[in-house]
């Protein structure tokens, strides 16, 4: 495959089928990543993985944590204080998006709010993925990361796999510390599903649309 085919076959996945995914492919994932560039190469990942009982365990923890109305919040901001456009717009055609596919109506709350816990079972993927970042690093090593997280997410297409990268498994990051007896140094980055796709699943049938090159490119050309 192609760089340029992973990169337009990668997509947020929603929805997995039961079926397991080995260590030894989890680790192939993982041994291409760790090619990702870094600044003087400080490699400022670190990842867990949680299979089976030990990912019911926790998911089951942050799920509770969310239904007894504890608010979640990441350890660092993800996301702007105020949205403008075109972020913002971006943003709600994003969701419409995904509710339209599942067909949840703006008033269905309940079913939105459901939709919304799946999250913290990484949408019942066989895998979650969590990623840490060590506190004293700074901006440019969550640079860094993202560039990691990408080629993850690539690798695990070469497997013939599927991903969705999740911010809101940074939500509830003392009870991920408390879980994996990790101290306050270590910075719940975001997580990551990580399975087979279920490709009958409505949710998996919509694609997000990109910006034409031209609309955020300038060329500067004597």
């Amino acid at each position: 495959m192609k760089v340029s085919e992973a990169l337009q076959a990668r997509k947020s996945t929603r929805a997995f089928l039961d079926k397991p995914v080995s260590r030894e492919t989890i680790e192939q994932i993982l041994d291409a990543a760790r090619w990702a560039p870094s600044g003087t190469n400080t490699q400022p990942w670190q990842v867990a993985v949680f299979m089976g009982e030990k990912k019911r365990e926790l998911q089951d923890k942050i799920e509770s944590a969310y239904r007894s109305g504890v608010k979640g919040g990441m350890d660092y901001s993800y996301y702007p204080d105020e949205w403008k456009d075109p972020f913002l717009a971006r943003r709600r055609v994003c969701g419409l998006q995904l509710y339209s596919a599942l067909k949840i109506g703006k008033e269905d709350k309940e079913r939105r709010a459901e939709q919304w816990v799946a999250n913290y079972r990484s949408f019942d993927a066989p895998v979650m993925l969590l990623f840490f970042i060590d506190k004293i690093m700074d901006t440019g090593s969550y640079l860094d990361y993202g560039m990691f997280l990408q080629s993850v997410m690539l690798a695990a297409v070469e497997q013939g796999l599927a991903t969705c990268p999740q911010a809101a498994l940074g939500e509830y990051p003392d009870i991920v510390r408390e879980f994996l007896g990790y101290d306050k140094d270590q910075i719940v980055v975001c997580g990551m599903a990580l399975g087979y796709e279920d490709t009958t699943a409505a949710i998996n049938s919509y694609r997000t649309e990109r910006e034409a090159v031209n609309n955020f490119t300038q060329f500067y050309i004597d």
